[in-house]
């Protein structure tokens, strides 16, 4: 047995649970969709951009339609008129799918607390993983993704 939890049957021949091949692989390939709708649409930009290098992480090419996406990347201010629209990209896109809230406006609201904006995305669609912050600064993305990436790998076959 390696350190990996991998057994080796031969020199050269390693043998492992589908389940861990499977979460390996959709860790390193995914597809965002990213749900832009306010200013912190420009940090999510210069986060993708080549000096911090989310190919890196599998994560570096947009996909615009829900259907060939499996990441939402939900980054900015949700009202309550576009609300909507999000549930509807949300349940287009594939299983697995999981969802980012990118920013503090998208977590809980953010300052916006009127009747105009929804408090929180969680309320529209389940959350995987929320990046705080007014932006959030692209060291916190990038641990928010490979924590992200983490709890992919643990899931394996079940997905969500």
């Amino acid at each position: 047995m390696t350190e990996n939890g991998l057994l080796e049957l031969m020199p050269g021949v390693l043998a492992t649970r589908v389940d861990d091949a499977v979460g390996w692989a959709r860790k390193y390939s995914l597809f965002p969709y990213p749900f832009v709708t306010a200013c912190c649409g420009m940090e999510y930009m210069s986060t993708s951009c080549s000096h911090y290098d989310l190919d890196r992480f599998g994560a570096a090419f947009p996909r615009f339609s829900p259907r060939q996406a499996d990441l939402l990347m939900v980054v900015g201010t949700i009202s309550h008129k576009i609300a909507p629209v999000l549930r509807r990209i949300y349940d287009q896109m594939a299983s697995p799918k999981w969802v980012v809230a990118f920013g503090v406006c998208t977590c809980t609201g953010g300052f916006y607390d009127n009747y105009a904006t929804v408090q929180g995305i969680d309320t529209i669609v389940p959350v995987d993983l929320y990046i705080p912050g007014c932006p959030p600064r692209p060291e916190a993305v990038l641990q928010g993704l490979m924590m992200l990436q983490a709890k992919i790998q643990s899931q394996g076959l079940e997905g969500r």
